[in-house]
């Protein structure tokens, strides 16, 4: 027969980030982030801090209007930022067809759709729904602004807000990009990106 060998059954400490995940009526439970996304989603989080925190170009004076000519100034203002300039991209998209692994530029899934969207803006974010779930800063419901990330079903399903209690998504196999209702028994986390 062979040894047997007995311990007192502590296992070495594994370091690990937890991510707080909500579930409306039964609470908050920290979930462990692998460690190798970890490296990754601080290194995002740097960037989009930089990012926000770097000054804004300096915008060219306007010239003034012309006798007779009307004042259009302010009428056109440009998008306020990353979060808008996605969202506008991500509109574009609505009638795309479903495509489980895919990341555009003609079908999406969900966290391909929302990584393409924020690219068109300047920003990487990363693949999956779980990786987007951990970037940015979290956002409560009715703080949401459109552009925010919103993550639903348990973590597995991701879409942006649209404003107006939407959701902008690429669902499920079958249904192209569109638009879904939201509530706030739905969300498992928010993250603002810029």
């Amino acid at each position: 027969m062979g040894a047997v060998a007995a311990t007192t059954g502590a296992m070495p400490a594994i370091p690990a980030m937890a991510a707080t995940i909500n579930i409306p009526g039964l609470g908050d439970f920290d979930v462990p982030v692998p460690q190798e996304y970890e490296q990754p989603v601080q290194q995002l989080n740097q960037q989009i801090q930089q990012a926000l925190a770097a000054p804004a170009a300096p915008q060219a004076p306007m010239a003034a209007p012309q006798a007779g000519m009307p004042n259009f100034q302010g009428m056109f203002a440009a998008p306020a930022g990353p979060a808008n300039i996605a969202l506008d991209a991500a509109k574009t998209k609505v009638g795309a067809m479903y495509s489980w692994g895919a990341a555009g530029p003609s079908t999406f899934d969900c966290s391909g759709l929302v990584q393409w969207a924020y690219r068109q803006a300047g920003i990487d974010l990363p693949r999956t729904s779980f990786e987007q779930s951990h970037v940015g800063a979290p956002v409560a419901f009715e703080n949401l602004q459109p552009g925010d990330i919103v993550v639903t079903n348990g973590g597995g399903h991701v879409g942006m807000y649209a404003g107006d209690g939407k959701l902008l998504n690429a669902v499920q196999s079958g249904d192209p990009v569109s638009y879904t209702s939201l509530n706030p028994d739905m969300i498992v986390t928010a993250r603002r990106i810029a």
